[in-house]
């Protein structure tokens, strides 16, 4: 088997007496797109700058395109593309600007530069706005722009922190299709969100919550073997009303809205439509339709999350 990219094993940050990070372990392969999901104060973007050399770890390894973040993390910035939350860009330079400032800190020759450049621009679609300020571009643009920055040395392995906050659903969609072209190209794709949605391009996902890693493997994998339960999506005339007879219930397990949308899971799958009618019937309310569904992304973080706080792992 090919070394692993990224090789994480037992990697921890405290800030004082707050451990923000830990003793979190994985591994990436070339050419994956991994997901790192959880919600904002996680530790996600704290094990990002870790890997990418910015924050020494207080204890704990990893070796990131074959160098040691410890020892050798100027190696590792050579190595690697880095797109943080704020798009990392100079909103008083130009698009032009941008690029070239940011060629010359990855020590890129001037001919290669305008070789890239004028990729980066085609990639961004920005051919005509060469001269326009960064803080002139729409979010979206702006995105591509600070990827293309972001992987203008053809960097082996990219780093991006929340990519696509603040974006409207085309343009996510069209940067997760350059996300796509570049691990088809062999290039490892590191990706933190909270968007669950999100989560479902990535080839493998690892859950963190609280700073420790809780579940882990393909989205499918993760709904299907990790959650374990089965789950009935409900649409009832009183949503509230509705959830409020499902929590009183010994049989269900748990209990999530999604808009005008329930997600129910119960211990036993058998009979779960009538039962379900038969819980509702009871409190005078009626569902209009009940079905049994594939557990989301998000049934299964709640699930983890809820068996974490049962635990009493932290407080």
């Amino acid at each position: 088997m090919a070394e692993p990219t990224i090789d994480v094993r037992d990697l921890t940050k405290m800030f004082g007496p707050f451990t923000a990070v830990d003793r979190v372990s994985f591994t990436v392969g070339r050419g994956e797109i991994f997901g790192f999901l959880g919600a904002n104060g996680a530790g996600k973007s704290t094990t990002i700058r870790m890997l990418c050399g910015l924050l020494s770890p207080t204890s704990g390894t990893a070796r990131v395109g074959g160098c040691d973040i410890r020892t050798e993390p100027e190696g590792v910035k050579r190595r690697i593309g880095y797109m943080s939350q704020k798009f990392s860009l100079y909103d008083d330079l130009t698009v032009e600007e941008n690029i070239a400032f940011f060629g010359g800190v990855y020590g890129l020759t001037r001919d290669r530069i305008g070789r890239r450049m004028s990729w980066v621009l085609d990639m961004a679609g920005l051919k005509g706005r060469e001269h326009s300020l960064a803080r002139e571009l729409a979010a979206g643009w702006k995105q591509r722009l600070a990827l293309g920055c972001a992987i203008l040395h053809e960097p082996e392995i990219v780093f991006l922190d929340e990519p696509t906050g603040g974006v409207d659903p085309v343009m996510r969609r069209r940067f997760w299709e350059l996300i796509n072209g570049l691990s088809e190209g062999g290039v490892t794709v590191f990706v933190t969100t909270h968007d669950l949605d999100e989560a479902e391009y990535c080839n493998t996902i690892r859950l963190i919550h609280d700073g420790r890693i809780i579940a882990g493997g393909s989205p499918r994998e993760l709904k299907t073997s990790v959650f374990g339960h089965a789950v009935f999506a409900v649409e009832a005339d009183n949503v509230i009303e509705a959830l409020e007879a499902f929590q009183s219930e010994p049989d269900v397990l748990e209990t999530s809205i999604f808009g005008v949308t329930l997600h129910i899971s119960l211990k036993d799958a058998r009979d779960g439509e009538p039962r379900l009618r038969r819980m509702l019937a009871g409190r005078g309310l009626r569902a209009r339709r009940i079905a049994r569904i594939m557990p989301s992304l998000e049934d299964v973080f709640i699930h983890k999350v809820e068996e974490e706080r049962k635990k009493g792992a932290r407080p």
